[in-house]
Formats: structure tokens, C-alpha cells, sequence
């Protein structure tokens, strides 16, 4: 539910009042949240107790008088991933399956592309009288709308039976189930790398990078709102994840990051290789802190291993490997000779000699350059913006 857009309706039925619980756990499941009420559902909770919950003005009408502010009904439909009517009253429930929009709720309704879930809430019956149930059956037979049944228990009424709204919990459950399984990357293994790594020089110095991570953090929890099960194999970093669907394990040395990244490889059908991995270690470790003395410190550096050739070279044909590259000069042709020499799918272009491209800032500039040779440059984006793309380039090349 992170970061999923949800248009929650509420109509005129005592049941509005599990709404504010509703829309409570949806914010709280990461959900960003807007309400529309029919004028009677005022008469069973108020709009400013939705709207502190939700954090976002509620419309009731088109057109707030306080204001002189237009409630865009077209633009608040196009904007949901979601359209929940709960509850839905009989008399709601009527006027949708006939194509009636005499309020706001309604029309932003008829202008919502998105799946709809219905929650009706009435009396038993109510229910069960056959205009309700052929509009709830018309209403059902609509693309992408869900009729999401009521439950069976205590009624208004004072009779029990069916008709209850169901809980806000489980109608949380449904849409978490629904968006997860039209996820794009569902049942897809990926592995990322973010971040430098520390190569020891003594227990106290190291030679590294200014790589900051948050190229990797970002594309691991892209990856992950796809539907993707995510590892993040992480150097030195000062980040957290926002996303708890990442399984995250953090190294310090290259050798430590192949050890990882080694261990899994062969599971995951993603690899995107994006921390900057030293090049060189000192050839020797000192276990003590070596002293300052005026003669010159001689270092003697040898080469790590190139993880990134390693999974090329063993890549198998229907895992897709994606490579980085950090140029500062001849960009093009350096990237272009690592994609064709690391037998990568897909490589990350960006230079430093770009303004707003390279470490431990908060946007980059790129260009992704692909196996076949197509190219696509972007301008100066966020990382979070520039991951998206990523992950947009990668789901139209991966084959499962």
C-alpha cells in the first residue's frame, strides 16, 4: 500500500463511522488518502475529523464557497489508484450502476479510471430486494469493480443477518491483496548493491569512495514497489530504507560485497550493480594503527576482484544484469566497452562532469544505454525519479 493513491467515498449510512477507522489504517499502511462525502454521510461523521485523519481537504461539493475553490471531480478521479466507496448505500449503489452523478462523490466516480471497491452497508432487507441486488450484480459485471460483500451480524435495524459493511481491516486486507497481485515484478528475485566500499589500510584508516548509496537505496525500493522480493547488499552508509520489504545486508570490503553478492546471484533473476566498488586494496592489512613518521608511506595496491565481469560471465540466459558507470572522460565509449566486455544487459551512464550527477548528492543525470545499443538520456532528475525509470526500462526488458 506505500504510496498508493486511495479516493475513499463515504455515503449516507451508520456505517460512515467505521470510515475514520478506514481511513486511519490506510495511512497508516503508507497509503496517501483523499475523501469525498454525499451530503448525508455528513450526518454521520464530519468532514474535519476526516479530513485531520486523512491530512487532505475532504470535498463534499464542487465548490467551496469559504474559498471560491473548485473540487476538480475529473482530476481527483484520474488521481486515485483506487476508487473505495465504503459503505455504499442502496441509494448510492443505484444511481452508479445507472450513470447518475448528482453530487461530487458520483461524479468523481463516472471519472474514475482506476479499479473501484464497493462496500455496501444496509439493512437485510434492503438487501436483498431485487432492485438492490440487480444494481450490485450490474455493478459487479463492470470492468475493474469489485463488490467487496457485506458482512453477516447485527444490524441498525435491530435484526441480524447480512448487511453489515466489512471491517476496515479486512478491506485493507483486499486491497493490499489486489495491488500485490497485479504487481508487475510479483514472484521476481533482485539483487542490488549500493554504496563504496572501505578497503583497510589499519585497524583505522581505509581507502574508499564518496560514493553515498543513495543511487542503490533508491532503485532496491523501486524495485520492491514493483513487486519485486529485494536484497540490498550495502557498503558503508549512513541510510535506512523506507520500504521493510528489502532484505538488507551490509559489508565493508570488496571482498566482502563479492562474498554476498556471489552467494545469491544464481536465485536472482534482477542484478543491478550500482555501488561503487573499490578498484584496489592495500596489498597487506596492518593490525596495528601504523605510526606518523616523517619518512614518505609507501602503500602497494592490488587489484579487487571484478565482481560485476564475475556475474557476466556466469550470468545465464534469462537473468537480466544491469551495470554502473562513472566516467570522467570519454563517457560513451568507456560505458559502451564495459557493456559489451561485462556481457551487462543494460549500463547506467552518468560523468562527473555533469552538474548535479555523482556522489552524495540527491539527483543524477543519465543515460541508460541498452544491450541491443538503443539509447535513452534524461536530464537532471532525483535518484528516487532516475531509480523509476530504471525499473520502468528494466520491466519492459526482462523477460520472465
Amino acid at each position: 500500500m506505500k504510496g498508493k493513491r486511495i479516493l475513499l467515498g463515504i455515503t449516507g449510512s451508520i456505517a460512515a463511522y467505521k470510515s475514520a477507522f478506514l481511513v486511519r489504517l490506510l495511512i497508516k499502511a503508507g497509503a496517501e488518502v483523499k475523501v469525498v462525502m454525499s451530503e448525508s454521510a455528513k450526518d454521520f461523521v464530519t468532514p474535519l475529523t476526516l479530513s485531520v485523519l486523512s491530512k487532505n481537504p475532504v470535498m463534499t461539493t464542487s465548490f467551496n464557497p469559504d474559498n471560491g475553490e473548485w473540487y476538480n471531480h475529473v482530476e481527483a478521479g484520474l488521481w486515485a489508484d483506487a476508487f473505495i466507496i465504503a459503505p455504499a448505500s442502496a441509494n448510492t449503489i443505484g444511481k452508479m450502476a445507472q450513470g447518475i452523478a448528482d453530487n461530487q462523490l458520483l461524479a468523481c466516480y463516472l471519472s474514475a479510471r482506476c479499479p473501484v471497491f464497493i462496500a455496501p452497508a444496509m439493512d437485510l432487507d434492503m438487501l436483498q430486494h431485487p432492485a438492490v441486488k440487480a444494481n450490485i450484480q450490474t455493478l459487479g459485471s463492470f470492468k475493474r469493480h469489485y463488490i467487496i460483500t457485506p458482512a453477516h451480524g447485527e444490524l441498525a435495524s435491530g435484526l441480524t443477518g447480512e448487511g453489515r459493511m466489512e471491517e476496515p481491516e479486512k478491506i485493507v486486507d483486499i486491497l493490499e491483496k489486489y495491488f500485490y497481485e497485479n504487481l508487475p515484478l510479483r514472484g521476481i528475485k533482485a539483487l542490488v548493491t549500493a554504496g563504496p566500499t572501505y578497503e583497510n589500510i589499519d585497524p583505522v584508516r581505509f581507502i574508499g569512495n564518496r560514493s553515498s548509496g543513495k543511487m542503490g537505496f533508491a532503485i532496491a525500493e523501486e524495485l520492491s514497489k514493483m513487486g519485486a522480493d529485494v536484497k540490498l547488499i550495502s557498503g558503508p552508509t549512513h541510510l535506512s530504507l523506507n520500504d521493510r520489504g528489502v532484505e538488507r545486508t551490509d559489508v565493508n570490503t570488496a571482498d566482502e560485497m563479492l562474498t554476498a553478492c556471489m552467494h545469491d546471484f544464481e536465485k536472482m533473476d534482477i542484478i543491478v550493480m550500482s555501488a561503487a566498488v573499490a578498484d584496489f586494496r592495500p596489498g597487506e592489512e596492518s593490525t596495528e594503527k601504523i605510526k606518523k613518521k616523517n619518512n614518505p608511506l609507501n602503500v602497494a595496491l592490488v587489484p579487487t576482484t571484478d565482481i560485476l565481469k564475475s556475474m557476466g560471465e556466469k550470468k545465464r540466459k534469462n537473468q537480466l544484469l544491469v551495470g554502473f558507470a562513472l566516467e570522467t572522460n570519454n563517457e560513451l565509449a568507456n560505458a559502451k566497452e564495459k557493456l559489451v566486455n561485462k556481457n551487462l544487459d543494460l549500463i547506467v551512464l552518468n560523468s562527473l562532469n555533469d552538474v548535479g550527477a555523482g556522489f552524495d548528492v540527491s539527483t543524477n543525470k543519465v543515460t541508460f544505454i541498452e544491450k541491443s545499443g538503443r539509447e535513452h538520456s534524461f536530464g537532471v532528475k532525483l535518484k528516487s525519479e532516475v531509480a523509476r525509470d530504471l525499473v520502468n526500462l528494466i520491466m519492459n526488458s526482462y523477460k520472465k
